[in-house]
């Protein structure tokens, strides 16, 4: 059996290469790391497909920002106020940031779990976003029973 290495490459410079092939006009493909994207999306088992914006944001749309310079995350918009646009990751229970509309790099088109592939923009998928965001004040108590679950292999 071969033997190889896995690289791992910091946010700041593959998130950077991204960013780049995707205002190039580029699809690209990447691994989530963290946790803050749960249970839509889990750490490094998951994949999502970035594609450039080209069609206007709307609140639900996951996409990858820059929040500082070289600072890079993969979280849902929920409000947009003229240039101003507000995320929180689907994992978090309170806390979020904000960016400039320019600062969007690129808009998750498809959820790659190992075994299964859904479009970002399905009425289904809009509708369990829409649900997640109306549970926010149960957010804590789903997501420990979520990591119970996943501790037991249950999910």
């Amino acid at each position: 059996m071969p033997s190889y290495k896995i690289l791992e490459i910091p946010n700041d410079i593959l998130l950077g290469a991204v960013k780049k092939a995707l205002r190039e006009g580029h699809t690209c493909t990447i691994s989530v790391k963290g946790r803050s994207m749960r249970p839509f999306l889990e750490d490094k088992r998951d994949r999502v497909i970035l594609a450039p914006i080209t069609a206007p944001l709307a609140p639900g749309d996951a996409v990858l920002a820059e929040i500082r310079e070289n600072t890079y995350v993969l979280h849902r918009i929920i409000d947009i106020n003229g240039n101003a646009v507000t995320l929180m990751g689907d994992g978090n229970i309170k806390g979020t940031e904000t960016c400039r509309t320019e600062d969007i790099c690129g808009i998750v088109t498809r959820y790659l779990h190992p075994s299964l592939s859904f479009s970002a923009t399905s009425k289904t998928t809009r509708r369990a976003v829409k649900l997640w965001r109306k549970l926010l004040p149960l957010r804590y108590p789903l997501l420990k029973l979520y990591s119970l679950l996943r501790k037991l292999h249950l999910i």
